[in-house]
């Protein structure tokens, strides 16, 4: 799950000699204990892994001491095959340098392929990524235990005010950052508490993707070839996919590649959220949805402040810094409240 605004392309840090050796060493050493061949070993841009490519395989290599490549080789035992997975390999290493080999699936990023794809392209695109939604949607979770804590604020719970305990031990952390307002931090609380009741139910069983972006969309010319990076998986409502997915099309440019940001453009995914209601109305059934997409919303980004805190006051900080998204959802002049019909400008 990407940073916004803070993102910083893995093949872009890596920026010194001795740096990408030792990449490329991570990723030699990895297809050699699977026994594979070496030769023609590329690096890929990745925004949160090292990832490399031959001609056949995708070595991922993770970097931060988490196990979400092995969350992700867990869950990848239980996809359904019309979810179009690629095969794994082997998954193997240390927590912190652990890597994921795979089969490499023929074709780009649905994001990078989007630009220049004619309007037919995208529609049929969208509708077979709701098929291959449904599927995921439809699969039971694993055991995760011992896999570490789910990327949202959120935890599985009988209600929503359980639910949102978590979150609002990190908006009361947050309150407590350098250029943090503890009186906006305060309307997050009080928002989270009106608004949780509309979580009742959070015990869903099934798995949601937990990183929708089109970055994660294999397109191979025609058709939706594969959904990929599963990393950030875990057990809950379908709509938190929705979450993510309705935040990368509205903003897409800060979620993508750093080689073909500047052709991303956010009026190129306007038809999106539309065209998945028609092919899965069920993700915007809930009475109360747009409540639930705002407690969402504030739960990625107040994760976010305690990950990147801010530099300076809310005023100065750049637009997209999760402290002013932070304000914006209370608002009410987010892009939620954009794609609910208001008409809104930012501070």
């Amino acid at each position: 799950m990407a940073p916004v605004v803070q993102k910083s392309h893995v093949s872009e840090a890596m920026t010194s000699p001795m740096s990408s050796g030792l990449a490329r060493a991570r990723a030699v050493r990895a297809l050699t204990d699977v026994g594979l061949p070496t030769n023609g070993l590329v690096r890929a841009d990745s925004v949160t892994n090292e990832v490399w490519l031959t001609e056949h395989y995708v070595v991922r290599v993770n970097r931060d001491a988490s196990p979400r490549l092995y969350r992700e080789a867990v869950l990848s035992q239980v996809l359904p095959p019309e979810v179009g997975y690629p095969p794994i390999v082997q998954h193997g290493g240390d927590i912190g340098s652990d890597w994921l080999v795979l089969e490499r699936i023929p074709g780009v990023p649905l994001s990078r392929a989007w630009p220049t794809m004619s309007v037919a392209e995208r529609r049929r695109a969208v509708s077979q990524l709701a098929q291959r939604l449904r599927a995921i949607h439809s699969t039971v979770c694993p055991r995760l235990e011992g896999l570490g804590a789910v990327p949202q604020l959120l935890d599985p719970a009988p209600t929503g005010a359980q639910a949102v305990i978590r979150l609002l031990e990190s908006i009361d952390q947050a309150a407590r950052l350098p250029n943090v307002d503890p009186a906006i931090m305060g309307e997050a609380a009080d928002m989270v508490t009106r608004l949780c009741s509309a979580l009742d139910p959070f015990d869903s069983h099934t798995i949601v993707h937990g990183d929708l972006t089109f970055e994660n969309v294999m397109w191979d010319g025609h058709d939706v070839a594969a959904m990929l990076d599963f990393e950030f998986a875990r057990p809950g409502p379908a709509d938190l996919d929705l979450d993510v997915l309705l935040r990368f099309v509205c903003l897409p440019q800060l979620h993508v590649a750093a080689d073909y940001e500047a052709q991303t453009k956010a009026e190129d995914y306007a038809d999106v959220p539309w065209w998945l209601a028609e092919d899965y109305p069920e993700l915007f059934a809930h009475p109360r949805q747009f409540d639930r997409s705002r407690i969402y919303s504030l739960a990625w980004d107040v994760r976010e402040m305690l990950a990147f805190p801010p530099h300076d006051n809310l005023r100065n900080l750049h637009r997209h810094h999760p402290y002013r998204r932070l304000a914006n959802v209370l608002r009410g002049t987010s892009y939620l409240d954009r794609l609910n019909g208001a008409v809104v400008h930012d501070f």
